[in-house]
């Protein structure tokens, strides 16, 4: 959060961001001391990262780089949590330490989030079994405790285990926290395959339980642990006419944070030009490390590299890169420049010029109060749901969404077009039965439909039948090689046309039918899995019985399947990257 002066007032996480910023937005209830950020609070600069765990990490770094004011329990390292595997005692305890560092033992941290600490030390004593219990208890104990009972120590207090296999469970505990949990993962997978094939069923057991425990903290630390040491990233990204630059800054691997800036340009100006241009300006009194990792190629690229060199006293290097830790990367800061550049969109452009411009490309008598847009969603005809979404000059109206269950059983599996028919159909005949007059907001305006000739054919026709002649109809068709920002623009009567692909009613177009296809799979996806009562699995293409078995060793539980990052999903063994890819969309809400 930044106040008008652009200074940071308070960095923090949330796993859903609307409710935790709505959570701010009442100010009743809230103590003073939120207030006062509330209040002077003007802006957000939003960083998605791909796990908690990754999440964790940047925040701690951000604190510690930024020092916001009002995060005032963090200011400084007394403030942090971290986790303490202690080393005055025969059988060290693994526990959560804030202050000063005197106890002798290894230190992990620090964090910020003490829920998040929390949960990773309870994952890890599940796993390896650790004990729980303070010194004074461990000396006192005579039989074992509940702790015991239920499986989640192995009693060192009353010589259930030997001290050299207690040393190797806290041996094991801190190759996690030292990010070697791959390590860890394929040693209890291999010991539970051992056990399995050794018909040891209630150990193998134990293994798997161990497996399904760690899983919640196994998530891949990719903001902590790339193959190279100090790099700033530049990611452009270009979106109605304005750009948006993200710069990461990578030091000895970990990510120190990141900025959005959105130069002044003229709108035919090259991404290499703005790139270079940039990049001069921004080291003017900046000195660069030695590695420059960018999204696009630049202009007089050996020039730019020698004047930074020049000033850093060393080689700087300027690298595109297409594949590996490094590409990941530059991939994930675009994205980031995207969503921030969507978001500076959304909140610049006002939604009442965006529909003048609406109503002047699609010849409309006045800028439309209402904008409804259709989709559909299947999987080669199973589940199969229409879907529509409005919008007006107050955003997206989520109330008036609605989605039909395709009923017509004499459709040919997959056809669209029929299923739009049916669509259209259903929602005209009622519309016309509730408002005759058509008089009210529940009218529309324009329909946009996801699809191109075929589908406008079908949506004239369906028109023609119910008697509603008068309103406009626009299919928006994805060009060549489906390539955003070349799509084809269909309407009765006139021949196909695009509009310019820097042009900001092109984009808020876009974001309608992305917004209505986001909402359809949303609803086939949850009509599928209410229907179905099997392992979500079954559901991705291209996993058969053996990759699922091997999903299942790796991560111990569909449910850990589904948190897991798209590296997780690759380290499987036989799971490459499309497949991970596709299991990673699944669970994620990918098209």
């Amino acid at each position: 959060m930044l106040n008008f002066d652009g200074d940071v007032l308070y960095v923090g996480k949330a796993r859903q961001l609307r409710r935790r910023v709505a959570n701010y937005v009442n100010p009743n209830g809230l103590p003073m001391r939120i207030r006062r950020m509330v209040a002077e609070t003007v802006s957000m600069e939003i960083i998605t990262t791909h796990t908690e765990v990754e999440a964790l990490l940047l925040e701690a770094n951000l604190i510690k780089k930024l020092l916001p004011r009002y995060n005032v329990l963090l200011r400084d390292d007394k403030s942090f949590l971290n986790i303490l595997v202690t080393g005055d005692h025969a059988f060290p305890q693994l526990t959560k330490h804030r202050g000063a560092r005197t106890r002798k033992g290894d230190y992990f941290g620090p964090f910020a989030s003490a829920g998040s600490v929390e949960r990773t030390v309870q994952a890890l004593q599940r796993t390896f079994l650790l004990r729980t219990c303070t010194d004074a208890m461990f000396a006192s104990r005579t039989r074992p405790c509940l702790q015991y009972q239920i499986k989640r120590c192995c009693a060192p207090c009353v010589g259930k285990v030997s001290e050299a296999d207690y040393a190797d469970l806290i041996e094991s505990s801190r190759a996690v926290l030292s990010g070697r949990s791959r390590d860890i993962h394929e040693k209890l997978n291999a010991q539970m395959q051992a056990a399995a094939a050794d018909l040891e069923y209630e150990a193998a057991a134990k293994f798997r339980d161990r497996l399904r425990a760690l899983s919640t903290i196994l998530a891949r630390q990719d903001i902590n642990t790339l193959d190279f040491g100090d790099a700033d990233i530049f990611a452009l990204a270009q979106v109605g006419g304005q750009s948006c630059l993200q710069v990461f800054f990578f030091r000895n691997g970990s990510n120190y944070g990141n900025r959005a800036y959105y130069p002044s340009h003229d709108d035919q100006i090259a991404p290499g030009e703005i790139l270079a241009a940039f990049i001069a300006q921004f080291y003017d009194e900046r000195i660069p490390p030695a590695l420059l990792l960018l999204s696009d190629p630049v202009e007089e690229e050996s020039w730019l590299s020698e004047a930074l060199s020049q000033k850093a006293g060393r080689k700087v290097a300027l690298q595109v890169p297409k594949r590996g830790s490094k590409a990941d990367v530059v991939k994930h800061a675009v994205t980031n420049a995207e969503d921030a550049l969507e978001r500076r969109l959304a909140e610049s452009a006002t939604q009442r010029k965006l529909l003048e411009g609406v109503a002047q490309i699609f010849a409309l008598s006045a800028p439309p109060q209402r904008i409804e847009v259709y989709d559909n969603s299947h999987i080669q005809g199973t589940n199969a749901i229409g879907a529509m979404i409005v919008a007006g000059p107050e955003g997206f109206q989520k109330n008036a969404y609605r989605t039909w269950t395709i009923k017509n059983e004499e459709l040919t599996p997959g056809d669209d077009f029929g299923m739009m028919r049916e669509v259209l159909s259903r929602r005209f005949a009622r519309a016309l039965k509730e408002n005759p007059e058509r008089q009210g907001g529940s009218w529309p305006d324009l329909l946009v439909i996801d699809g191109g000739a075929g589908q406008l054919s079908a949506a004239v026709k369906v028109m023609e039948e119910a008697g509603v002649m008068d309103v406009p109809i626009v299919c928006i068709a994805k060009g060549h090689d489906r390539e955003s920002g070349r799509e084809d623009f269909y309407r009765p009567g006139i021949a196909p046309f695009k509009l310019p692909p820097q042009d900001p009613v092109l984009y808020y177009i876009q974001r309608l039918r992305d917004e209505a296809h986001r909402f359809a799979i949303g609803t086939h996806r949850a009509k599928r899995q209410k229907s179905q009562i099997k392992s979500e699995l079954d559901e991705v293409a291209g996993i058969g019985p053996n990759r699922r078995r091997a999903l299942l060793h790796h991560f111990g539980s569909v449910r850990a399947i589904t948190r897991a990052g798209l590296s997780d999903l690759e380290q499987v063994p036989g799971i490459s990257k499309t497949v991970a890819k596709k299991i990673y969309d699944h669970f994620h809400g990918g098209a």
